[in-house]
């Protein structure tokens, strides 16, 4: 096959991305440890071998990646790679950042002022004209509306900042498979005037596991994220929490505590969540604050550290830690900071650790700087 578009190095990024067991926490991990990606591909099959993986580790060839660009081409998308010079500022931020993205539509959207607009799929009409409102008059004040292409909230708020061309939608399968199906007219309506970004390679038919991944796109992308409608246990919950671990200003509308579509939203504005009935609520937050304008008011990174406090003792055999770190993973979603506060390992150990095992396919890292056992 002839050369790819994206040259040898970032087909090589792009190789090592989709190479199964290697999370986004492990792809800079193992870029940081090796240098190059080509160099990190070389040293995985033994290092999956050492983390106990059955059967080896399967690495996407050049001729696949390749063949991945041309069908994104085909479907007139594109790809990008972390570390573009037109990656969204705001995700590459965050300490969990896909290495690989899939564009259709006006790359510049993702790096114009970003506002994310989530809730409830089964939304109120009072809460769907609220949302509609909202987006209408933020979009008409310059910001980008981010969404996640959902039924309810959703929809409302993408479709109002739509004939601005204002809109991001953010996909959790892959480009070509609209989800839900009755939406695929607002999916070409969005790429066609704004953008549509997802992490999956085109083909992938959306799971349930996906969604997260996907509101760590919203909460990424966005400078702040407004809640309209949600229950106490919902998914437009996570992409709150999302914004608040990646440093984002979270906003919140207020409702009858009579409907448990409100309960969520309340619940964050009890939390320090900004009240919200206005645009002009989210406005007074954010100003006329860019995604570049934002980054040179932020030191360090979001999420779990990764310096090494002082007073570890002597360094154990790596086997032990992985033993260790192993035992305390479970079903149940666990933050990396609170495995580090469990046991006598640094936060470098414990990263290394969990790499190993992630490759080795005993766990898998969640957005939001979490992990769990894989099953």
């Amino acid at each position: 096959m002839s050369a790819s578009p994206l040259g040898d190095d970032r087909v090589d990024l792009v190789r090592l991305a989709r190479t199964d067991g290697i999370g986004p926490v492990n792809f800079r991990r193992l870029l940081k440890e090796h240098g190059t990606a080509t160099a990190a591909i070389e040293a995985l099959p033994e290092r999956a071998r050492k983390a106990g993986r059955r059967g080896g580790v399967a690495i996407p060839t050049r001729d696949s990646v390749c063949e991945e660009q041309a069908a994104l081409e085909r479907f007139g998308a594109r790809m990008l790679v972390l570390g573009d010079s037109d990656y969204p500022a705001l995700l590459a931020r965050i300490p969990d950042a896909p290495p690989v993205l899939s564009i259709w539509g006006q790359v510049a959207r993702l790096s114009q002022r970003t506002v994310g607009i989530v809730g409830a799929r089964n939304a109120s009409a009072g809460g769907l004209r609220l949302a509609e409102a909202l987006s209408g008059a933020l979009a008409h004040e310059g910001c980008v509306i981010v969404s996640g292409l959902a039924r309810g909230i959703d929809s409302v708020a993408h479709r109002a900042a739509l004939h601005q061309g204002m809109t991001v939608g953010a996909a959790a399968g892959g480009l070509d498979c609209f989800y839900p199906p009755e939406n695929e007219g607002l999916y070409r309506a969005v790429a066609e005037r704004g953008c549509i970004v997802t992490e999956a390679p085109l083909g992938t038919i959306p799971q349930s596991s996906h969604f997260p991944r996907r509101n760590r796109l919203i909460a990424g992308l966005s400078l702040g994220v407004v809640l309209v409608e949600a229950a106490l246990r919902s998914g437009t919950l996570i992409t709150a929490r999302l914004a608040l671990e990646y440093g984002r200003d979270v906003f919140a509308v207020p409702g009858s505590p009579l409907d448990p579509r409100s309960r969520g939203g309340n619940d964050l504005i009890r939390q320090g969540a900004i009240l919200t009935e206005t645009a002009q609520d989210v406005l007074t937050q954010i100003g006329t604050t860019t995604p570049a304008a934002r980054m040179t008011e932020w030191t360090g990174l979001p999420g779990f550290a990764e310096a090494d406090p002082p007073g570890f003792a002597s360094p154990p055999a790596p086997g032990e830690v992985l033993a260790q770190i192993h035992q305390l993973l479970s079903p149940t979603p666990v933050a990396v900071d609170d495995i580090v506060a469990r046991c006598q390992f640094s936060v470098s150990m414990v990263l290394s650790a969990l790499s190993e095992l992630e490759l080795g396919g005993m766990a898998t890292f969640l957005p939001g700087g979490q992990v769990v056992l894989a099953t």
